[in-house]
This record gives C-alpha cells, sequence and structure tokens, in this order.
C-alpha cells in the first residue's frame, strides 16, 4: 500500500497551482474586482454566486457552501479521491508524487501495463467469433462494447507471451494482477477465456478488471486481486464511463452487465460495486454526483439480503439531506435483462417507486416482530438501537426516531431518553470536538481570531507567541494558539495552505468557512484587531486563574 503524500509535496503543488486557471477550464469566469465570478458548477443558479479568490487560492459558493483550494475543487468537481486529485494536478505540472513509507511497485508503470493489457484483450475480442456472438446474445451493440472497452482473454498465455519477456516483466504482471505464480515456479496468466470489462479510475486509467466465463465455469466472474493501483473498495465500475454528466440520481446495481445494459438503454448514473458489499468510500463517490442514490437489486431473497447488508452499510453515511432509496425487481430479473425486455421507460418506473431507506427499515425490522403485542414492540425498538445509533446526529436521525415511535406507540421524547439517541441528551453529557461551535464567549472570539489569522498568516511572524490561556477551557482557544504556532514557524505560508493541514482533521470544515468569510481589513488594522482580542483573552484567562486559585 502506497504511503502518504508528504506535506512539503502539496504545499509546493499549491504554490504552483494556478486555481483561476484551473476552475476557468471548466467553468465561465467574470472578472469582479481581485476576485472571479461565475455560476456555481455544484447548483443550479442564474445569478452568480460561486466566487474565486487568487490572492487566497481559494474559491467559495455563496448560494450552496462549497468552497476550498485548487484541490477541494478537482475533489468535488471531477468526482476525484484526494490522491487522486493530488496526481492529476500533479501530473499538470509535470511532477512524479513521492511517497513516504516502504518501497512499492511503480504505480506509473502498473498503469502502462494495465492499459496494454486492455489493448490486447479488445484485439482479442476482434479476433474471437464465439465471444462475439456472446455479446451479440446478450443484446450488446458493438458501439457500446467499444465505449466500455470489452474485450476477450483467450486460452492460454496471451499476456505472459506479449508482456512477461524477463523474470521482471512476470514479476511486474503478478504485481497488476494479471498473472500468477504456481507452486514451482512457473507463471501463468490469471484471466483465461473470459470476457474481460476493464475497470478504469475517474481519470481514466486501467486498474483492474472483470472477467466472466463465457460457459458454465467457475467462478462465473473473476476479479482483479488488491495491487498498488486497485482497491475493490474504492472504485466504482462505470464512474469513468459516466464522465461529468449530471444526473438526478445514481443507481448502484450488482453487475457489469446491468452498468452497460442500461447505458446502452439510456438510463443514466448507473454504477456497480466490484464483487463486494458497498464501502462508504464508494459510498462518499456517488453522493459527489448526486444527493439522490437508488439501490436496486433482485427481487428474491438473496436480493433482499443484500439490500440489508446495504442499508447497514448506508446508515453511517446519511448526512446533509442525503437520499437513499431501495428498487427491487421481479424474482429471476436483473437490471440488464429487465431493461431488454420492459425497455426504460418501465425501469425508470420501478426507480421512481423504490422505497426510501426509513421505510425499508421499519419493514425489515417489523417483518420480525409482531407489532400487536407489547412484547413484539419492545423487540422493534431493541433491533432498531444499533441501527439508529450508526446515523449521524442529525435531522434524519431524529425523523428516523420520530418513525420508530410510532411503530412502538410511543412518545417520542420517551423512545428517544430509552434508545440513548437524543441529539439534545448526547450534546449535553459528550464534550464537544475541536471544531465545534458553542454559545461561549470566548470561543467565539477565538474563532473570529483564528479568521484573522487565516486571512493574514504573516501577521504571526510580527507578534510575540500567544500567552498560556488554559485556564479559558475552550478547545477553539487551543486551535488558534496551533495555527498561530504554525503560522509563525512557517514564513510565507499561504492561507488555503494553512487551510489544507487539516483537511484529514475534523477542524478542516470550520476553517475553510472562516476562510470563505469576506474580510475589508487591511494587514495593518487586522495586526490591530488581533492583538486587542489576545488581550482580552488574556485578561479574562487571568481572571479565571485567580479564581481557581482563590479557596471557596
Amino acid at each position: 500500500m502506497a504511503g502518504p503524500i508528504p506535506r512539503e509535496f502539496i504545499d509546493d503543488l499549491l504554490d504552483r497551482a494556478d486555481i483561476t486557471q484551473i476552475i476557468g477550464e471548466r467553468v465561465k469566469l467574470k472578472r469582479a474586482g481581485r476576485e472571479y465570478k461565475g455560476l456555481c458548477p455544484f447548483h443550479n443558479e442564474k445569478t452568480p454566486s460561486f466566487t474565486v479568490v487568487p490572492a487566497k487560492g481559494f474559491f467559495h459558493c455563496f448560494g450552496c457552501g462549497a468552497h476550498g483550494s485548487a484541490l477541494s475543487f478537482l475533489m468535488q468537481h471531477d468526482r476525484l479521491d484526494f490522491p487522486a486529485a493530488v496526481e492529476a494536478l500533479a501530473d499538470r505540472y509535470g511532477l512524479e508524487v513521492p511517497r513516504s513509507g516502504p518501497s512499492r511497485p511503480s504505480g506509473k508503470g502498473l498503469y502502462e501495463l494495465l492499459n496494454g493489457a486492455a489493448l490486447h484483450y479488445i484485439e482479442g475480442l476482434k479476433a474471437s467469433t464465439p465471444a462475439k456472438d456472446y455479446l451479440k446474445g446478450r443484446g450488446l451493440t458493438g458501439k457500446i462494447a467499444q465505449a466500455f472497452g470489452i474485450g476477450y482473454a483467450p486460452a492460454g498465455n496471451g499476456v505472459l507471451a506479449r508482456f512477461g519477456q524477463t523474470d521482471d516483466d512476470r514479476r511486474r504482471l503478478v504485481d497488476a494482477g494479471l498473472a500468477l505464480k504456481g507452486d514451482s515456479g512457473e507463471h501463468y496468466d490469471r484471466f483465461r477465456d473470459r470476457i474481460m470489462f476493464p475497470i478504469r479510475d475517474r481519470r481514466g486509467r486501467v486498474t483492474g478488471f472483470g472477467g466472466r466465463a463465457m460457459g458454465d465455469v467457475q467462478p462465473k466472474y473473476m476479479n482483479s486481486p488488491e495491487t498498488p493501483v486497485f482497491h475493490k473498495g474504492r472504485e466504482l465500475y462505470g464512474l469513468h464511463e459516466l464522465g461529468r454528466r449530471k444526473v438526478d440520481r445514481c443507481v448502484l446495481v450488482e453487475g457489469y452487465m446491468d452498468v452497460i445494459g442500461l447505458a446502452q438503454h439510456d438510463v443514466p448514473g448507473a454504477m456497480a460495486t466490484l464483487g463486494t458489499a458497498v464501502t462508504p468510500q464508494q459510498l462518499t463517490l456517488l453522493f459527489r454526483i448526486s444527493p439522490s442514490v437508488v439501490f436496486c437489486f433482485d427481487g428474491d431473497p438473496a436480493g433482499r439480503r443484500a439490500a440489508e447488508r446495504a442499508m447497514e452499510r448506508a446508515l453511517p453515511e446519511m448526512r446533509g439531506g442525503r437520499q437513499l432509496s431501495f428498487a427491487f425487481l421481479p424474482e429471476g430479473e436483473d437490471p440488464d435483462s429487465y431493461v431488454r425486455s420492459e425497455g426504460a421507460e418501465a425501469f425508470n418506473q420501478v426507480l421512481d417507486s423504490a422505497t426510501p431507506m426509513s421505510e425499508f427499515l421499519m419493514q425489515t425490522l417489523s417483518a420480525q416482530c409482531d407489532l400487536a403485542t407489547a412484547e413484539g414492540r419492545a423487540r422493534i425498538a431493541e433491533l432498531a438501537r444499533p441501527l439508529i445509533g450508526s446515523t449521524p446526529i442529525g435531522v434524519y436521525r431524529d425523523l428516523l426516531v420520530n418513525r420508530l415511535a410510532d411503530e412502538v406507540q410511543l412518545p417520542r421524547e420517551r423512545l428517544g431518553q430509552l434508545l440513548e439517541t437524543s441529539g439534545r441528551q448526547r450534546a449535553a453529557v459528550r464534550r464537544p470536538a475541536p471544531g465545534t461551535l458553542r454559545n461561549d464567549p470566548w470561543g467565539n472570539l477565538a474563532e473570529s481570531l483564528t479568521g484573522l489569522l487565516l486571512n493574514f498568516p504573516e501577521l504571526a511572524a510580527d507578534l510575540d507567541p500567544l500567552p498560556e490561556l488554559q485556564y479559558l477551557k475552550e478547545p477553539r482557544v487551543g486551535l488558534l494558539a496551533e495555527i498561530f504556532e504554525t503560522a509563525r514557524s512557517t514564513p510565507g505560508i499561504s492561507p488555503v495552505k494553512l487551510v489544507e493541514r487539516y483537511r484529514e482533521r475534523p477542524e478542516h470544515g470550520l476553517l475553510s468557512r472562516l476562510l470563505a468569510r469576506e474580510t475589508e481589513l487591511t494587514p495593518e488594522q487586522a495586526k490591530r484587531e488581533f492583538a486587542e482580542g489576545v488581550a482580552r483573552m488574556q485578561r479574562e484567562n487571568s481572571i479565571r486563574e485567580m479564581a481557581a486559585r482563590t479557596p471557596s
């Protein structure tokens, strides 16, 4: 597994990045003083509220709240995760992304090898009449096969013969998941006599393959193993083919042929997991594309069980207005067969009538209990406890409690206490995490001073170190001190690099919002306000220190 990307490289990348140019290639921008404005690409609007601030290396939308650095923009707009966004930006400037940690096979070399194998399989399909007949029998056109890069791996060791001339070549084939090494040391092709589906990342690079047997050979489907460039839980089949098209909803299906069949019948937004249950990373990718996701399963018992597992995985990700529902096809049908027999309109009707996850949760639990009895209602509450407890505190969780309260015939407040899921109750007994907003005057002042420091990091070099303020007992005071020390010890650090250092921490969202705030202050005015604010906090700290030391 690749090690982390060094902080120094990310800083250098942000220094090189021209955020106006990067965003301007995707959004029509117009200069407005020292800033640039345009229509936000992340929500529909008629009046521009999307602003790019070159001096900060930052963008912000006053309509939907999207904000961040050039890396954040690539992640949100191009639907990349953080490492992929770093690689995309590095490629733009001709840089190789370094990694700390143990040595590993070169990702660049594996990508080239995998892309070469994909072309080899396409040639194999062109030369195989049985393979072409199989695809025609499944209703696929040549156009859709070309769009998805479908190929064929003939029987034998064609990949090994073509790409495995030396010991190093054969080792790289094993690293890429294209070959296997037997107990006696001989090598052979992993995929043989199979229809081949290349799995491409968001940048179009082949990272792995799915291979389907044409006959009754087991296993019917075979996927690439985990490699330095292929991680099943982080990719979705069909994501690259969707590209940057906007869709009203994403449709998660189970098989490669389902994705391809729906695409051929103009049902947009279909993607599939890679032989595993859906992961949090895959859900994040789906919700970046659309706030509405429909899971489509076969209607048999196995499909229902798969839906229940997907629900358990999805509940912890339900935040920020996300919508998730479940569509079930008639037993014996899958999305590919159904859309071919009934057409796109009928399939879309199935999606339109999908069951919301909140309702599916109650249906699943109710089927295990007799709600006509007190014992059954108590049982459903116990079954629901861990599921609702896994849901983030917020509106959706409260609505689930309301829905369960109707089922068990208890007042919502009483049920919330019993389940220990009331957001107000939990907030009262839990210490706020760093970056959490509270109604504390010194916390609010620390937040304001942090905002000044983010916008004018150079002022830290001109001021004395912050005094100890431990008696204020406010987490944001500690955050302020931490950022001040970072700015002071890193002369010339830019606002966006300062915020980027907190990407993996809970405070990142708060700091991004603070940097997005407009300020009309000059550097001198900011310096004066910052010094006055620190003095106020120091006086209050002294008063509290004296009170703590005075015997009661």
